[in-house]
């Protein structure tokens, strides 16, 4: 069940072509200003927000593959209709839908993975779907640039083809049991836990939505300053972009299984701070050795960082609190995108970029520490961890 839930999410991901080139699309083909993209971004990140806990809570109710079924059939859709729009109003409100029904796929994505894997395999399970996103996000910028120098509005076709394509591979998982593994997650929470009354946990997403905040920055300010900085082609950035999901396809389930016996949130800390401190260190070298650089440490940092907090997430639900869980971690990368583009362009346009990247190299450190300091309460609560 998990490699079929993983193919169709290859297949989506194959497709992922509009997010990366947006705020270029946007400047550079409709002419909107930085601060205006960056408006629209953070519209994404509402609709992000409202899609995120709509979709954990429509898993406990029509199940999680049928979710996503919906969310790619709509989203498919809406990048159609948005292609045809060139008003800031009307993308506006375009925009918002979108991100509401595409990112209802994503907490029902981990409740699929959540409930169809045994535990102690789950890590790895997600990882497979990481292996998966990643394989298929290899390809679609890399693509996405390529059809972006010739037609922007080629990109919104290609994404929506691959949505279409991938819900009909999901469509063939809806007759498949939805009976769980024997010990399908440890019984880490008393039934009906909420997350909303989880204090150590709503300290966990707080840290969430920071470094999601700065990871974000990879999608919104990053291929602008690539452009004006480094004077990067559309397809010069596409090529930078697909380095990521390449070194993680590569990599990444070597990584993890060798550190599946660690403390999950020390080693989230970790990736963590590497993140930052890559975005950091972007001002300091001129030519294309620095932005490989940058994007070489960043990969490293989020394959030290996002499979664990899936893990620690799955855990920490418990067998009666899936759902609820995921769409809380979900909603918590939704708040960073409301909150990201328009605090990231800001910064970018008043200040000046350097002072982007080096606030971000400071924000690793307090990450880093937030997650460490977290972990004895982790463990106290729950055997979620690790070691």
């Amino acid at each position: 069940m998990v490699w079929l839930l993983a193919l169709a999410n290859l297949v989506n991901r194959s497709g992922t072509m509009v997010l990366p080139f947006l705020s270029l699309y946007l400047t550079q083909s409709l002419g909107f200003t930085a601060s205006q993209a960056g408006k629209l971004l953070s519209l994404y990140g509402f609709g992000t927000m409202v899609g995120s806990y709509l979709g954990g809570w429509l898993c406990d109710r029509i199940g999680a593959q049928r979710v996503q079924l919906l969310s790619f059939l709509a989203t498919g859709a809406g990048f159609l209709v948005a292609v045809r729009l060139r008003s800031f109003v009307a993308l506006a409100v375009a925009v918002t839908v979108i991100s509401l029904v595409a990112e209802a796929f994503r907490p029902a994505l981990l409740v699929a993975v959540a409930q169809h894997s045994k535990a102690q395999v789950r890590t790895r399970a997600f990882v497979l779907i990481r292996l998966a996103t990643n394989l298929g996000m290899a390809l679609g910028p890399a693509l996405g640039g390529l059809l972006a120098a010739r037609n922007y509005a080629w990109i919104f076709w290609g994404d929506a083809l691959t949505c279409w394509a991938a819900a009909v591979l999901l469509a063939g998982t809806l007759g498949i049991s939805s009976s769980r593994p024997q010990d399908q997650v440890p019984a880490a929470a008393p039934a009906g836990r909420t997350p909303w009354r989880d204090l150590p946990f709503l300290a966990f997403l707080g840290l969430i939505v920071v470094l999601a905040m700065v990871f974000l920055q990879l999608w919104i300010t990053f291929p602008l300053y690539l452009k004006e900085r480094y004077l990067f082609s559309e397809r010069a950035i596409g090529a930078v972009f697909a380095l990521n999901p390449i070194l993680i396809a590569l990599f990444e389930m070597v990584l993890v299984k060798s550190l599946e016996n660690r403390d999950y949130l020390r080693i989230a800390g970790l990736g963590s701070f590497l993140v930052c401190l890559s975005l950091g260190a972007l001002p300091w070298g001129p030519g294309v050795g620095m932005p490989i650089a940058v994007m070489t440490g960043l990969t490293i940092g989020e394959m030290l960082a996002f499979p664990m907090c899936n893990a620690i997430v799955a855990r920490r639900a418990g067998t009666e609190s899936t759902g609820r869980y995921m769409g809380a971690y979900t909603v918590s990368f939704g708040m960073a995108f409301f909150l990201s583009p328009t605090l990231g362009t800001a910064v970018y346009e008043s200040l000046g970029p350097r002072a982007l990247w080096f606030g971000i190299a400071l924000l690793g450190i307090l990450l880093g520490a937030g997650f460490a300091a977290l972990a004895p309460r982790f463990r106290r609560g729950d055997s979620c961890c690790g070691a």
